[in-house]
């Protein structure tokens, strides 16, 4: 997997729920400030442009063939040891990291129109993912990161995108620049 320095304070363990409030009935952080950006439902990149007064950025960190995590093996059906192509970006607004995300995609989702997914460079996925007819966003769940350090995220959101019978898996960690 090839790598770049983002500087980034990294992805934490996280505890996924099926529901915002399956995740965190007690929890203010949850219904709070960061509520609403844990259930955007169309695109969250343009739900961040629309935040930022000046610039958005995507930066890429790391990308390339990769295993998933046992977690998201599991989740999107995969083999143990199955390869997937592996994307982490920061979402960057207005000079100001907001958000991580990891996007898993397994290869089955390479055929077709799917090649592009390798080749997104700087380009948000949901720009191609919220464009195209084939692809529809399963629902949303929100995570509970378990951080290790102030920098990490405490609060995530993944779905599924399927387009017939693939899938791929994209999770939104978001960091407290964007909600304080």
């Amino acid at each position: 997997m090839q790598s770049k320095d983002c500087n980034r304070p990294g992805i934490p363990a996280t505890r996924w729920y099926r529901s915002l409030a399956a995740a965190g009935l007690y929890r203010p952080d949850v219904h709070g400030p960061a509520g609403y950006w844990l259930q955007v439902q169309g695109s969250f990149t343009q739900a961040l442009k629309q935040r930022c007064r000046h610039s958005f950025r995507v930066q890429v960190c790391r990308e390339g063939f990769s295993r998933p995590s046992p977690e998201e093996a599991q989740t999107l059906g995969l083999a143990n040891r199955q390869l997937a192509w592996i994307r982490e970006v920061r979402l960057i607004g207005d000079g100001h990291p907001w958000v991580l995300a990891r996007t898993v995609i397994p290869l089955d989702c390479f055929e077709g129109r799917g090649r592009q997914l390798r080749h997104l460079g700087n380009k948000p996925l949901g720009a191609f993912l919220f464009s195209s007819p084939e692809w529809r966003r399963g629902d949303l769940e929100t995570g509970l990161c378990q951080p290790l350090h102030n920098r990490q995220p405490r609060l995530a959101r993944r779905s599924l995108f399927y387009r017939g019978t693939s899938a791929l898996m994209v999770c939104e960690y978001l960091l407290p620049e964007l909600y304080q």
